[in-house]
């Protein structure tokens, strides 16, 4: 009850949080996608996989930024969706002689991304994001998680809740401002996997080369997209390890991006970055497996003496996979900045994965 008062409190406060709530598309993705699993198959442990999300800071998930994914490529014609939510509260404040950066939101991203095995070895794929922010509703929940903790507010007490603001200045000239709610599709991007090794044992190990396509569909204006064409090559490897209580998996990955110029920031945005994941994954009983990560990725832009925008970004993700079928699974995690103010103070990410 509580939730729902909160959610209508929210609603009155913060208008513009409305076109989250009343737009049908997210309702719409998730009621087909749950309409995928009303096949009752038998529960069969699967394999344990890396996170799929990425740094959420606003002005960093408008990049080609990719999430680690799978070493195991799909068969050749079989296919895999996901259907990956990601809801991240930011704040974060900090000013120089030179600079000063606020960036408070609720920012949301719904990733439809869909998989399928060309022939063996070699897979292709895309994703389709609708992305948004607003004012939103968690801010009163985090600052009570921050004090059950005993965990630094860092000054969110004394801003106004469930605010919409991303401001920068630099040099008394205002470059970036934006204060007012809005959803729409995100940069698509194209992507492509080679398998290089896989020993096929049941307990397998596994090394593929991945590569995405980012293409700037999203309105830049709106953050819903960087404006800017980008690449990005990684390798992606995972090692099995059989337990006399379930197995143990380890996963991690490691590439690099170059980006053409885009429309955020553009005298400032850096056209090269390198990005990692390193994780472990444990599935005591074939219906549930615990899973933490740390992901990575250098600065996206330079030329500023600010952490938010000059520093590589470093945050912990936490949570598990429940294999609610034989071909299907839900990933639940949460995540925080370890280095501070590089990502979102918190972050919660849904997927829900279907193979056919």
């Amino acid at each position: 009850m509580r939730f729902f008062a909160l959610f209508q409190r929210s609603r009155r406060q913060n208008p513009g949080t409305l076109l989250f709530w009343s737009s049908p598309s997210p309702y719409l993705a998730l009621s087909l996608w749950f309409a995928l699993l009303i096949l009752p198959l038998p529960c069969n442990g699967a394999e344990i996989i890396p996170f799929y999300t990425w740094n959420q800071s606003p002005l960093v998930q408008i990049f080609g930024l990719p999430a680690a994914e799978r070493a195991i490529l799909l068969p050749a014609g079989k296919a895999e969706g996901v259907l990956a939510v990601d809801v991240a509260s930011n704040f974060a404040h900090d000013e120089t002689s030179r600079e000063k950066i606020l960036l408070d939101s609720e920012g949301f991203r719904f990733t439809l991304a869909l998989r399928y095995g060309v022939a063996k070895g070699i897979e292709a794929g895309v994703d389709i994001p609708y992305v948004g922010k607003g004012g939103g509703f968690l801010d009163g929940f985090i600052e009570g998680w921050h004090d059950f903790f005993k965990l630094p507010q860092g000054g969110r007490k004394q801003a106004p809740r469930n605010r919409l603001l991303y401001n920068y200045t630099k040099d008394g000239q205002n470059l970036l401002k934006i204060d007012d709610s809005s959803f729409g599709l995100g940069d698509v991007r194209l992507s492509g996997g080679v398998q290089l090794y896989n020993d096929g044992k049941a307990n397998p190990r596994a090394v593929a080369l991945r590569a995405s396509l980012k293409l700037p569909t999203g309105e830049s204006s709106e953050l819903h997209g960087s404006g800017s064409t980008d690449f990005a090559l990684w390798l992606t490897a995972s090692d099995d390890y059989g337990l006399s209580l379930g197995h143990l998996t380890l996963f991690g990955a490691a590439g690099g991006m170059v980006m053409s110029d885009g429309d955020v920031l553009p005298d400032q945005q850096k056209n090269l970055a390198g990005f990692g994941t390193l994780g472990l994954g444990w599935a005591p009983v074939e219906w549930i497996a615990f899973k933490t990560q740390v992901s990575g990725h250098t600065a996206f832009y330079k030329d500023s003496e600010l952490r938010e925008l000059s520093n590589s970004g470093l945050q912990l993700l936490i949570g598990g996979t429940l294999f609610l079928y034989e071909k299907a699974s839900l990933d639940i995690g949460v995540s925080e900045d370890i280095a501070v103010n590089t990502s979102p103070d918190i972050a919660f990410h849904l997927a829900l994965q279907r193979k056919f």
